[in-house]
């Protein structure tokens, strides 16, 4: 694996090569990986919103439903792919041709095990494979809905990207998994800095999802000295549960609802904060590959 990740960083242009061919380093699109510790606490719904909140504000934004276990990004746009990850991996279609554009302004990937399979690639198959992800660094944001839980695929994604949302619920499962998926990223992932932040779902006021928030970050920062980041909250609101049976994000289907409000507002929290260099898609993938070689 050593070995595949130098080729990678290489074949992206990470290190100086006399390959005409050679891929130029991108510009920095932000990447940003939403994981929760446990299943139902509303992720994939986040991250639909969330990129359709980003598309509103006239960015290019390309969505990765990254589920491996339950990939459900597509019913809640009322999308059936015909295509994933895998067909490009397998050099049967290129990385354009399984991009599905929406009716939301966001283009979405749905990816299956597809990137479990990087590792196994040959020279060639990872020369043309990079080649293709590179050709989403037009993309501004890129938001990747991982899996739920503590699994070794979500890590490889929480540690590649630029940023790592973690949400969570007001119940006392959801908060001690949320812990538990914190505890865990901070352990394994050691050899690099992380900005992780909290976003709390579901609450029914402001100041609960503010108390919640503020005991899973105090609890953080005393038992494992790091400092995670309130992102905000998001309201408890049948808007959203009438969405996902209609399969219309509730962004688009009632966008003065207090769910949407609450997105618009955290995405522009987000977007008005201190300006930090994003790394990229190349920079993505050379740090994705670097963790797959050390398991």
């Amino acid at each position: 694996m050593e070995e595949q990740a130098s080729e990678l960083r290489a074949l992206m242009g990470m290190e100086k090569s006399t390959s005409s061919s050679t891929i130029k380093k991108t510009h920095g699109t932000r990447i940003i990986a939403v994981t929760s510790g446990k299943g139902g606490v509303g992720k994939s719904n986040i991250s639909v919103n969330m990129a359709i909140a980003y598309a509103q504000l006239g960015k290019k934004v390309i969505l990765i439903d990254a589920d491996l276990g339950m990939a459900n990004v597509n019913v809640l746009l009322n999308i059936v792919p015909q295509y994933n990850l895998m067909q490009v991996i397998n050099k049967q279609k290129t990385m354009e041709q399984i991009i599905l554009d929406t009716e939301y302004g966001i283009k979405f990937i749905a990816s299956a095990n597809g990137f479990s399979k990087i590792a196994n690639l040959n020279v060639e198959e990872l020369d043309y494979f990079a080649r293709q992800f590179c050709s989403l660094s037009n993309a501004d944001v890129i938001i990747i809905d991982t899996s739920a839980g503590i699994a070794q695929n979500v890590l490889q994604f929480v540690s590649a990207a630029d940023e790592v949302f973690i949400v969570t619920t007001p119940e006392p499962t959801a908060i001690t998994d949320a812990y538990g998926m914190i505890k865990m990223i901070t352990t394994e992932i050691i050899d690099r800095e992380l900005t992780l932040k909290l976003l709390v779902n579901r609450v029914r006021s402001a100041e609960e999802g503010r108390r919640i928030a503020d005991r899973i970050i105090n609890i953080v920062g005393q038992f494992l000295n790091f400092k995670v980041e309130y992102l905000g909250f998001v309201y408890e609101d049948p808007v959203v549960s009438s969405g996902v049976l209609r399969q219309k994000p509730f962004m688009v289907m009632n966008p003065t609802s207090k769910p949407a409000v609450c997105i618009k507002h955290i995405v522009n929290k987000i977007e008005n904060a201190e300006i930090v260099e994003n790394e990229g898609v190349t920079n993505f993938l050379n740090k994705f590959l670097s963790r797959k070689k050390g398991k």
